[in-house]
């Protein structure tokens, strides 16, 4: 085992919704301990303790707000019914959040579907009205799914589970023995955040790190057998298909990297997070030195880590979200509000950061919509 990054104080839940700055600033905090295993390629953290999360309080992960998002999700769904029997057939989605992508599988093919997630909330969806949709407000537990379904959804849910392997066991039987049935998975790519640094993708929830070589490798050792694997989403997401094993010779994708090229990527990467530390942190600093406005846009987890790993607060004069359920609530780690676009018309700032590249075009069209034109950088 080698020790990637160590974060000694970071907020235990990163998409959590407080009430004040109190709070916020307040929050309970664990150490972080990026681990690599260099036998198998796996990373995770090594310092997780489950019982410090709950995903029943008031969470906000949706990123359905955003028509860049939307996009993407919708053209996931028509990929999934394009590629799963569905018309008629049972859909389960574990990890459902607030029920988004769920019913847009149901407007996209006539399909019976049930969505499991302790954060769900009922009156935040609006479902069909005719008795297709369901959703159980709880932990996924194999022994409460009362169906038997021909597609099991599963979209970033695994990087939040510890016992990864126990988890890919329980679904196995679910979709067993029916040769057009399967598992659609979608999970953020750790590759990336290695050759980049990106310290921002580091959160302590999420315990379990992927590239596409060790999900799928994961999920091969499980007894599936992965039938499409690839990068999407500015390469930023792994999207995986896979059904029951036949012991078809399926590997390798593409997309998969061999074990030399991850453990080179391990090896260089604690001098590269350093340096892009180093670089953010020199460049939020100088610039709020300079009496600059910094705003920072998007209120979620990217911001929570980049904020709280660099110890930087009072530096950011203003953290914006679309999300109009995270506005006026405060951030855990270091209390800042959370705030409307709208609000940046009051006070302009000098400097814009982007929190996702991916959003850097629909940002800057919602900032002109403002009147206003800062200098725009994405992490």
């Amino acid at each position: 085992m080698k020790e990637l990054l160590h974060l000694p104080a970071i907020p235990v839940q990163s998409c959590i919704l407080l009430d004040s700055a109190a709070d916020g600033a307040g929050f309970p905090r664990h150490q972080m301990r990026l681990t690599f295993c260099e036998e198998c390629g796996f990373i995770f953290n090594a310092a997780f303790d489950e019982r410090l999360i709950d995903y029943a309080s008031v969470t906000e992960e949706t990123q359905h707000f955003s028509g860049t998002f939307n996009a993407f999700a919708r053209k996931l769904v028509q990929e999934i019914v394009a590629t799963w029997p569905l018309e008629g057939r049972k859909v389960l989605e574990i990890g459902c959040g607030k029920g988004d992508f769920l019913r847009e599988v149901c407007l996209a093919v006539r399909c019976e579907a049930l969505g499991i997630d302790p954060g769900f909330i009922e009156e935040r969806l609006e479902t069909p009205h005719d008795g297709s949709l369901r959703f159980q407000r709880e932990y996924f537990d194999p022994a409460t799914v009362k169906m038997r379904p021909d597609l099991v959804i599963c979209r970033h849910t695994l990087e939040h589970i510890g016992e990864v392997r126990d988890f890919v066991d329980d679904i196995l039987p679910l979709v067993s023995d029916r040769p057009d049935s399967g598992v659609f998975f979608e999970t953020p790519d750790v590759g990336r955040v290695l050759r980049e640094g990106a310290f921002w993708d580091i959160y302590f929830e999420h315990c379990s790190y992927f590239t596409p070589s060790t999900h799928a490798g994961l999920f091969w050792s499980a007894g599936y057998d992965v039938t499409a694997l690839r990068l999407d989403y500015g390469e930023q997401y792994i999207i995986q298909h896979a059904r029951a094993g036949r012991g078809a010779p399926l590997r390798p994708f593409a997309a998969e990297e061999s074990l030399e090229t991850l453990a080179a990527l391990a090896t260089a990467f604690p001098a590269r997070v350093a340096e892009v530390m180093g670089h953010w942190h020199d460049f939020v600093t100088s610039r709020h030195r300079d009496g600059r406005r910094l705003a920072i846009w998007g209120g979620g987890s990217k911001c929570v880590s980049f904020l709280t790993s660099l110890g930087l607060a009072d530096e950011i004069a203003q953290v914006i979200d679309i999300n109009p359920y995270k506005q006026n609530r405060f951030l855990p780690g270091t209390g800042i509000q959370v705030m409307a676009p709208q609000a940046l018309a009051a006070t302009p700032p000098d400097t814009v950061i982007v929190m996702n590249p991916v959003y850097l075009d629909e940002i800057a069209r919602s900032l002109a919509d403002i009147g206003l034109s800062p200098e725009i950088v994405a992490v």
